[in-house]
């Protein structure tokens, strides 16, 4: 015996509103997912304040007059937020023989920043980015075999002393990216102070280098590097980020409200 076929749900068949705790539960994840929109937009506005704010500080530092940079007392201060592109200056001898070769690529093409230590007179040593230089045809780099003093003394020093004014940069240390420094094979990818101070065996170094200007960048020496290269850009698309989440945000209200209607125009024909 068979039972009672299934009376199937024909064009005349009454359709059922849907479950209030469905529409509940749809109600507050719409709710969630706008806030959390918004909240995103507010965020990206408040990183556009302080972008703008920090491009400020930047550019005042560079306009600024140099001071004096930062000397050991003041070494474990060093941060970028208070004192990365400031404009300083310093006084001492380069150490020509110790210098460092980092990769680099700037508007004059591919090639290397030229690190070269100075000695100041205090006995205490900071590294000098003293320009760009083109690499020579066939040339490879080798590994430093020149010593270096404990402790620098700029009165044995070899060349004139030289007042350099430049850029205060931080320390960029473990490499770039996919490419980590090579001290033994000589072979720099990033400005890492700490790592190129081992590797020259440079002691009382400050945690950070410069920059050069282009007025004080050559120097002495048979390199003649080109000095005031730095690029100051910081990318600012934060009002964009903002407008957008806001936009997902409106586009999900006008959803919503779309999606009320509809209901109401159901169940109003089912009623």
């Amino acid at each position: 015996m068979t039972g009672p076929a299934a009376t199937p749900a024909g064009p005349g068949a009454r359709a059922r509103p849907r479950p209030a705790f469905l529409r509940i539960v749809l109600a507050l994840l719409a709710g969630l997912a706008c806030a959390g929109l918004l909240a995103l937009g507010t965020w990206q506005l408040q990183r556009l304040q302080w972008k703008l704010a920090l491009i400020e500080r930047v550019e005042q530092r560079v306009r600024a007059a140099p001071a004096p940079a930062p000397g050991p007392e003041r070494w474990s201060q060093v941060t970028a937020a208070s004192d990365e592109y400031r404009r300083v200056r310093v006084a001492g001898a380069l150490l020509h023989g110790l210098s460092v070769r980092v990769q680099a690529t700037t508007g004059l093409g591919a090639g290397f920043w030229l690190l070269t230590p100075l000695c100041g007179a205090d006995g205490n040593i900071v590294l000098i980015n003293r320009g760009f230089i083109a690499p020579r045809a066939g040339e490879r780099p080798v590994a430093a075999q020149t010593p270096a003093p404990a402790v620098c003394d700029p009165a044995s020093a070899a060349g004139e002393p030289v007042v350099v004014t430049g850029l205060l940069r931080i320390s960029e240390p473990g490499g770039a990216f996919l490419r980590q420094n090579d001290a033994a094979g000589n072979r720099w990818h990033s400005r890492d102070v700490a790592a190129i101070a081992a590797a020259r065996q440079l002691a009382r170094v400050a945690p950070y280098f410069i920059d050069a200007d282009a007025k004080s960048a050559a120097g002495a020496g048979r390199e003649r590097p080109v000095g005031g290269l730095t690029v100051i850009a910081f990318q600012n698309n934060h009002l964009v980020y903002a407008l957008t989440w806001y936009a997902l945000a409106m586009m999900l209200v006008g959803a919503c409200v779309w999606v009320v209607r509809l209901e109401r125009r159901r169940n109003a024909i089912l009623e």
